[in-house]
């Protein structure tokens, strides 16, 4: 009678157990990819990798960070495109070092992300800085891992002024930007919000409060570095070196990057076109939202 009923309790035990893993086991909803990316030892940097698809790849601009192309990633997972957004380093949510800001190493952390993620044929993207670090990767590495390159309000081909290119910021003017970063970086950022738009009043308020508090995020160091990489950047010799096609996106009321930068690239890439946002200041990409999309769709299907 006892083995009996020792018999019974020991199937009843089995059963319970049985239908506890049941209803515990459960197929893992990630989909396996990394959010976080090492670069190199003890750097890593944050990226965001939805959707199936051709890889559309995007850099964003100073000081703001990957989240920066909110509309783009719900835009381009709907068409069945791959998208994915880089932090460099010392922005958003990736490792803030110290150490270089400059564009070989932002070049160069976004080679070892593509080749871990084992990209091909992708569309690179860059907006205002992260259009100029775009730039620099495409000439540095002839355009490994990608297939065509779009600028967005690129801060290129030069931010600066030089003795034979009047164009951009004056020596002085960088000067005192960076005098101001590293003295009053909040005022700073609080009037480039402000110089965001085709006008001070164009931006939602909401919008131009996300893109500041986006950018006051960011290490105040990388922030001051990277405008200094930029001051020094003259990528106007490396543009005979870029041979795919290349789509150049710019507002015409650009406040920040004035168009005639998208008319100097435009004359330094042959494989170019110019898309002009009659509408929009530096802030194309959500000022003219529904345009900036779906040009960079055609651009990404031709």
């Amino acid at each position: 009678m006892k083995t009996l009923i020792s018999t019974i309790a020991l199937a009843a035990s089995m059963i319970i157990s049985q239908s506890v893993n049941a209803q515990t086991k459960r197929t893992p909803a990630s989909a396996g990819r990394d959010e976080y990316i090492e670069v190199e030892k003890n750097v890593k940097l944050h990226v965001t990798d939805l959707g199936e698809g051709q890889p559309i790849v995007l850099i964003h601009g100073w000081p703001l960070n990957d989240s920066m192309y909110e509309y783009q990633y719900q835009y381009f997972v709907h068409k069945g495109f791959r998208v994915i957004g880089i932090s460099l380093r010392g922005f958003g949510q990736s490792d803030r070092p110290y150490g270089k800001y400059d564009f070989d190493t932002f070049s160069d952390d976004i080679k070892v992300v593509l080749e871990k993620l084992k990209i091909e044929k992708a569309v690179l993207g860059g907006f205002s800085l992260g259009g100029a670090v775009v730039t620099h990767y495409a000439a540095k590495y002839n355009g490994a891992h990608i297939s065509k390159l779009a600028l967005f309000g690129a801060a290129a081909p030069s931010w600066k002024q030089r003795a034979d290119y009047p164009y951009g910021i004056t020596d002085d003017g960088a000067a005192g930007l960076i005098r101001n970063l590293e003295t009053n970086r909040q005022e700073v950022i609080g009037g480039f919000g402000k110089a965001f738009g085709a006008t001070e009043t164009s931006l939602p308020a909401p919008t131009a409060n996300w893109l500041v508090n986006m950018s006051a995020d960011a290490s105040p160091y990388a922030t001051a570095r990277a405008i200094m990489a930029l001051r020094d950047l003259d990528l106007r010799p490396s543009l005979a070196k870029i041979k795919i096609p290349v789509a150049i996106f710019h507002g015409t009321q650009d406040k920040l990057c004035d168009f005639v930068f998208a008319e100097q690239l435009h004359k330094g890439l042959k494989n170019s076109y110019i898309v002009k946002f009659e509408k929009s200041g530096h802030a194309l990409f959500v000022e003219e939202l529904d345009k900036f999309n779906t040009e960079l769709e055609k651009f990404a299907k031709s």
